[in-house]
């Protein structure tokens, strides 16, 4: 009896350190991703900070290494590339842009209001950080030449059609509404119009001319092509 009493506790003895080497290695394993998480965080922060402050095109890996205090070969353990890097940028921050956007549209204003209020929101998330907005339309022109991966490539598509589905609830909203006398199948086209709109007068003053007055200069370019338009949005259709 005192044998296999023996043997029993050896037993569970052996099972509480198996469970205690268990507990260490999970212990381990989340330190680990925390460490992973925490790291790639410093590098796109890093990488911002680079972008801001010199512009996308003359920052290089080595660049981003340095600001984030670690070596080259560690900054290739996360991204693959520099355009990775402003990829992850570029998502993190279009994913920001549909979640401010969402509260705009609440289901009471006008359609009209709605669409200028979305408008100035966007107009302002580009005045804050102008590289993201030359990230987006590098994006947009010449995504087939920068050699990302296809997981990276399909999730920005989805961020950024995810923001444009929120201009199309619009258009459909003032329909519905009454307010603007539009065909349902010509909303895909006043859609794409919006958005040629707010970027052509965005890329236009952005970068050119005087610092202190390019807000001023963005808003009254935007909010008068955008009375013009919504005003031929209430007109009816022209068959």
């Amino acid at each position: 009896m005192q044998a296999l009493f023996a043997i029993a506790c050896r037993i569970w003895e052996h099972l509480k350190q198996a469970r205690k080497r268990g507990e260490t290695r999970l212990v381990l394993e989340r330190r680990r991703e925390k460490e992973k998480k925490q790291r790639r965080k410093t590098i796109l922060r890093a990488a911002r900070r680079l972008f801001f402050k010199q512009g996308n095109r003359p920052v290089t890996i080595s660049d981003i290494a340095k600001k984030a205090e670690l070596s080259k070969g560690a900054i290739y353990l996360y991204f693959s590339s520099k355009e990775e890097i402003c990829a992850q940028i570029l998502l993190d921050d279009i994913g920001r842009v549909h979640n401010e956007v969402l509260p705009i549209f609440d289901g009471k204003s006008r359609a009209s209001e709605v669409l200028m209020g979305f408008a100035h929101l966007y107009e302002d998330f580009f005045l804050k950080d102008r590289e993201l907005f030359r990230l987006l339309m590098n994006f947009m022109m010449h995504a087939d030449n920068l050699n990302l991966s296809e997981d990276t490539n399909q999730r920005i598509i989805q961020e950024t059609n995810k923001a444009i589905s929120v201009t199309e609830s619009i258009f459909q909203y003032g329909i519905d509404k009454g307010e603007f006398l539009l065909r349902r199948g010509d909303v895909k086209v006043m859609r794409n119009a919006f958005w040629g709109m707010l970027n052509g007068v965005i890329a236009l003053h952005l970068f050119i001319g005087k610092e202190e007055t390019r807000k001023e200069r963005i808003h009254s370019n935007v909010d008068g092509c955008l009375e013009t338009f919504i005003e031929g949005l209430k007109k009816p259709a022209v068959v």
